[in-house]
């Protein structure tokens, strides 16, 4: 695990977020519509996996979520995450990847695909030790 503290480690990687689909999202659009709009922005297929899981529709919620990881891993390595390192919870353009490792961590978990949600807690850890407990994983 990277410390934050650590002078040696990575720097903490700051994800620009996506400003239209945060704020449609915010003003209550339908995920799905905001998903449609903002294919890049990971925090719309979050809300779509979020919502899939408030319903138990475990299947759906993982494609949602893993679709917002894979474009959240696109976004971080654009901005030279080398696969490790901090990835703070506390920083908003963040928070839609995040969002979205955690929910295919609980979608996996309602499939019973135990690895799958092992190693989503792991990268969760990885990346903010915090971001478990926030995201009602800890």
């Amino acid at each position: 695990m990277t410390s934050f503290g650590d002078l040696l480690g990575p720097q903490p990687t700051l994800l620009p977020g996506d400003e239209e689909a945060e704020s449609e999202l915010l003003n209550n659009r339908d995920p799905e519509h905001v998903a449609a709009s903002h294919p890049s922005a990971s925090i719309a297929w979050a809300a779509l996996a979020e919502r899939a899981l408030d319903q138990d529709q475990f299947v759906t919620a993982y494609a949602f979520a893993r679709t917002g990881y894979h474009r959240g891993l696109d976004q971080l390595r654009r901005n030279g995450w080398k696969g490790f390192g901090p990835v703070p919870w506390s920083h908003e353009g963040n928070q839609g990847f995040l969002r979205a490792v955690a929910a295919l961590a609980k979608a996996a978990r309602g499939i019973g695909e135990g690895e799958e949600y092992a190693r989503c807690l792991d990268l969760l850890e990885d990346c903010d030790p915090r971001a478990a407990e926030a995201l009602d994983l800890g």
